[in-house]
């Protein structure tokens, strides 16, 4: 059973999305935990956090205003820390390919900062947060994300005697998340037409409370090295549309560089070393000599078994998918409570 009471954690990027929902879900469950440190650049966004999750009213609250391409502030910041859950990332598309190296240095020597900062301050596990798109990448945000899970698994091999457990978590589209296409939709309804990049479009989709879960699975269980991944329903983006706007007009205006048409999570390739629990998928080192480690030992371990040769994971032969219906109760569970379908008619 996990128990994080007394233990010291610091979450990259705590000011987003999901740092928010795995700060509370912290605070919740563990009242005695030591510190929560949330570690980011935007001082108004701390600002804002900390209205909500005070340090006086949180004790274990800590804000650190720090960049993870600043490797000396990083490793000061991991002083005496336990975990640290990797969450920070420049992950927008378009904004990768225009501005490429930028997003290199924060997705790919980010990791490498964080690496080298949990060594220094003898941290016990590192729990750091991946994405679809670094299945097979076809744009520069997945490649950079595939290179940093390299990162944190191979570091598994130099650690030493370090008692230092290093993972992955690999989800799909947050449900509700900033950037991501209901917000967005929502904000377009009144225009009275819906952007869509083509009708055949797919996407993995998780709430932020199932990906809360699953890092919190992985601080648990893991060994090191594991790439951990969600079973998880699709969704057709069209169905997206007529669920926030059944009455708007969807306008297919072309996929964005760098996009695919289906998301993948497991390729093929992958196969050979990917296990399977009940809840998820567990893609294991494929170089596990270093480790002193086996894959039965990784299977034994999970109570899991190993799926077929040549299997794949991806949104568009997904077996559960998510219906109109389906995504309206998740808006108005995870986006806007106040969502209704009685509002989403559009004047003529």
């Amino acid at each position: 059973m996990l128990n994080l009471n007394n233990k010291s954690i610091l979450v990259t990027g705590g000011t987003g999305s999901f740092g928010k929902m795995f700060i509370k879900n912290i605070l919740d469950q563990f009242p005695s935990v030591k510190r929560l440190v949330v570690y980011s650049r935007d001082e108004l966004k701390q600002f804002e956090m900390q209205q909500e999750f005070s340090p006086q009213k949180y004790p274990a609250m800590r804000y650190f205003i720090g960049d993870v391409r600043d490797a000396e502030r990083l490793t000061r910041a991991c002083e005496d820390v336990d975990i640290i859950v990797h969450a920070a990332a420049l992950k927008q598309v378009p904004a990768a390919e225009y501005n490429p190296f930028e997003c290199i240095k924060t997705n790919v020597l980010g990791a490498k900062n964080i690496i080298d900062a949990a060594m220094k301050n003898n941290v016990n596990c590192v729990v750091a947060l991946s994405t679809d798109k670094a299945a097979a990448p076809v744009n520069l945000y997945g490649a950079t994300k595939l290179c940093s899970d390299k990162l944190f698994v191979a570091a598994n091999n130099s650690k030493g005697s370090r008692d230092l457990r290093l993972s992955v978590v690999r989800y799909g589209n947050v449900i509700g998340s900033r950037g991501s296409v209901i917000p967005f939709f929502l904000n377009k309804r009144k225009n009275g037409e819906l952007p869509i990049t083509h009708a055949e479009m797919t996407r993995f989709n998780i709430s932020l409370m199932d990906a809360v879960q699953m890092v919190m699975f992985a601080i648990e269980k893991s060994i090191g090295g594991e790439i951990f991944i969600p079973k998880l329903p699709s969704y057709r983006i069209t169905d997206v549309a007529t669920a926030v706007c059944p009455l708007c007009t969807q306008k297919i205006v072309g996929i964005r560089p760098g996009e695919k048409l289906h998301e993948e999570m497991i390729t093929p390739s992958d196969s050979f070393n990917t296990i399977e629990l009940d809840d998820y998928y567990v893609i294991c080192p494929n170089n596990l000599s270093y480790q002193g480690i086996t894959l039965s030992d990784y299977i034994n371990h999970y109570e899991g078994k190993k799926v077929p040769v040549g299997f794949s994971y991806n949104s568009g032969d997904n077996t559960e998918w998510l219906s109109v219906e389906n995504l309206r109760e998740q808006i108005i569970q995870h986006v806007d409570v106040n969502f209704k379908v009685s509002r989403l008619a559009v004047a003529a």
